[in-house]
């Protein structure tokens, strides 16, 4: 089932092609519905949903014919579901929500992770020695039903670019973190998951000073999407130009990492140094 955040992006999608083809800017529209341009800029960056009275005031002003308005109506309504997340926002900030919705959608997802084992392959001992705050065991529940994605017949192709350093930091103690690599060292023989590890010892010095995830979708369904999370708050860039900037990143980063066979020798050999 699609989530109602991709609902709401390709809803977010179709207005600023409209409004574009119109030759209308975003203040232009903010003051067809009574609001600010901010609005539209959230609207269409599918980061809030819409009333239908002001979608059909938008849809008029940018000439959009019947046949193709019904289609938005439909994404309009979709967008405003709640999220399976919703039960977690005590636990799972908004930002973050967003994040899930588009995780379970995706076609493949490309994980650069620098200092920690990504959250979607940690196991709940290495969860629970790195979360931090109030309410350890749904924190953990959220993690751990996030990892369903991976079993899914329809899930995601998963690639993995992981630091050595990551791998080597000692959290929680040496039987967790055994534990962790060996875990990692199986999912990696999955057909839909690939890892790779970024050595200490790599010749290749690549320009990546923090954790990115794209998420890449069907250009039916969405665009591509890269997260950047920071230590309160998350960016999500789209624009054509971000995407081929982080796309040529991964590529540099792909080619200085170790193959698949001899990333996962390394991870069970470090593994083994934990005994």
């Amino acid at each position: 089932m699609v989530t109602p955040t991709i609902q709401r992006r390709r809803l977010g999608n179709a207005l600023r092609r409209a409004r574009e083809a119109a030759g209308k800017n975003q203040d232009e529209a903010a003051e067809v519905i009574d609001s600010a341009g901010s609005k539209i800029s959230r609207l269409e960056l599918g980061q809030s949903g819409i009333r239908l009275t002001d979608l059909k005031l938008l849809l008029d002003f940018y000439g959009v014919p019947p046949e193709e308005a019904e289609p938005l109506r439909e994404l309009a309504r979709a967008g405003r579901q709640r999220g399976r997340w919703t039960g977690y926002r005590n636990v799972v900030p908004d930002w973050f929500r967003q994040y899930l919705d588009l995780e379970a959608d995706a076609a493949e997802i490309r994980w650069y992770q620098s200092e920690v084992i990504p959250g979607i392959l940690q196991t709940e001992p290495y969860i629970r020695a790195i979360i931090e705050g109030d309410d350890v065991d749904r924190q953990t529940a959220v993690r751990l039903d996030r990892q369903k994605v991976i079993d899914r017949p329809d899930g995601p192709e998963l690639n993995f670019i992981l630091s050595e350093s990551a791998l080597r930091r000692d959290l929680g103690d040496r039987a967790t973190m055994r534990e962790q690599l060996s875990h990692i060292a199986t999912l990696a023989n999955r057909p839909n998951i690939t890892i790779q590890v970024f050595p200490l010892d790599a010749q290749t010095y690549v320009t990546s000073s923090y954790n990115f995830i794209t998420l890449r979708f069907g250009q039916e369904v969405a665009s591509d999407v890269v997260y950047l999370e920071t230590f309160t708050d998350a960016d999500y860039l789209d624009s054509p130009e971000a995407i081929r900037a982080y796309n040529r990143l991964w590529g540099r980063l792909q080619a200085a990492a170790l193959g698949p066979a001899e990333s996962r020798r390394l991870i069970l050999r470090i593994a083994d140094e934990m005994k």
